[in-house]
């Protein structure tokens, strides 16, 4: 009996790129959510993570990706409005919620607190891990107007700073609570 065998010189190795194109194109999902307070649709792979979505689909660069495990707090983002590593939220997790990144924290083109407090405390090293640090922040400011200094270094116990030893990040931030209480009682007089 003879068994048909391919040619020896024919290749074939499997083009890795073309397998995960078409894998890509037949497996997708419909993705709602809003970013950044602006309503955002598109087609993602349901195995991509948030941080994947944000900096390689939507170019959001903000948000970095340090480990890409969830340890370093360098992936932060909101989501409705509690801090979380986007790198280990699924994209279709995120579908109907709202995920603010450090994009979104400035409005009307005026820096978030946070960010302000940061700059002027020189709180910002390398820089790489700035934006998970405040994000995580301002998401403790939102919950504590008013945190000790041992509530803020708790708060921001998963974000890893490599470059200081977070007195700078933890007076900036208890600056930022201080700049966050003026804004508020400038607000209540103007009712």
């Amino acid at each position: 009996m003879n068994k048909a065998m391919p040619p020896s010189d024919l290749d074939l190795a499997v083009d890795d790129a073309a397998v995960e194109a078409a894998r890509k194109r037949e497996a997708t999902w419909q993705l709602a959510f809003t970013l950044n307070g602006e309503a955002v649709e598109l087609l993602v792979d349901p195995e991509e993570t948030l941080y994947e979505v944000l900096r390689e689909r939507l170019g959001l660069t903000g948000t970095k990706g340090a480990c890409l495990e969830g340890e370093c707090g360098s992936c932060t983002v909101l989501l409705d409005g509690r801090p979380v590593t986007s790198c280990l939220v699924m994209a279709p997790q995120v579908a109907g919620h709202e995920v603010t990144t450090i994009e979104g924290l400035a409005s009307d083109e005026r820096l978030h607190p946070v960010q302000e407090s940061f700059v002027a405390a020189g709180a910002v090293q390398c820089g790489y891990c700035t934006p998970g640090l405040i994000i995580s922040a301002a998401a403790l400011l939102e919950a504590n107007a008013d945190p000790t200094p041992q509530q803020v270094r708790e708060a921001l116990e998963g974000n890893l700073c490599r470059c200081t030893g977070y007195t700078k990040i933890v007076d900036a931030v208890l600056e930022a609570a201080g700049a966050t209480a003026d804004q508020a009682q400038r607000v209540g007089a103007k009712s």
